[in-house]
């Protein structure tokens, strides 16, 4: 009995252990999850139970593993993350500051994808290649860019900074900056060298395409009235 009690005690200091590690080395990425998910009550409910916050932590920990060559040691923790939080982050990948996945299930970030800091992915997000090829075959996604539900970005690409990629989008080609893409394949859109509306409200992502129908529609309109 005494044992089995000196064992709760310790797992229970362990515990306690990591969470203090993870609010001390993670405090950023808990800021940011604070301030773009408004479903977020507290910093310990983050701490405890946002998937994508642990996918980040595992992967900085497979990161350390694959840049010291233990590739094998680096896929097994990226792996077994992958199985307890639906997200798989290539051990490879390189992840900047205040990172956050937002419910996260289904994202995918390949080997050679580099992300900047205050980068923001919704579930089913795929960074990912489009060959066979060797060297840098993933994106690169600068400060600041969100990519909506569902986006593909895919290849050797740059997504600039400040932009945004809309819901279910499927990118092939750079993006400069300041710039929303939507629609398959994407169509970019500038928003006059502005920064992208911090309120990330996915239903009024503006499509070019469609606005120009729209306006169509209401010139044809005008002159049947004639």
């Amino acid at each position: 009995m005494e044992l089995f009690l000196n064992i709760i005690l310790i797992l229970v200091i362990a515990v306690n252990l990591k969470i203090l590690l993870i609010f001390i080395f993670f405090r950023e990425e808990i800021q940011a999850a604070k301030g773009k998910d408004p479903a977020a009550m507290s910093a310990l409910e983050i701490v405890l139970l946002y998937q994508g916050l642990h996918a980040l932590i595992s992967h900085r920990l497979a990161h350390f593993f694959y840049t010291t060559k233990l590739f094998l040691l680096a896929r097994l923790v990226s792996q077994v993350s992958r199985h307890f939080t639906g997200i798989e982050i290539h051990p490879g990948a390189q992840i900047g500051k205040r990172f956050f996945i937002d419910h996260g299930f289904g994202v995918v970030i390949g080997e050679t994808a580099i992300i900047g800091n205050d980068v923001l992915l919704y579930q089913g997000v795929t960074l990912g290649g489009t060959g066979l090829e060797k060297g840098k075959r993933h994106p690169t996604i600068g400060n600041n860019v969100v990519i909506g539900a569902g986006a593909k970005v895919l290849g050797n690409i740059t997504i600039s900074d400040n932009s945004y990629i809309g819901a279910n989008a499927v990118v092939i080609k750079d993006v400069p900056v300041n710039s929303t893409v939507v629609g398959v394949p994407g169509r970019i859109t500038k928003q006059d060298g502005k920064k992208i509306d911090v309120s990330l409200d996915h239903a009024h992502v503006l499509d070019p395409i469609m606005q120009n129908l729209e306006e169509l529609e209401k010139r044809i309109g005008r002159l049947e009235n004639k």
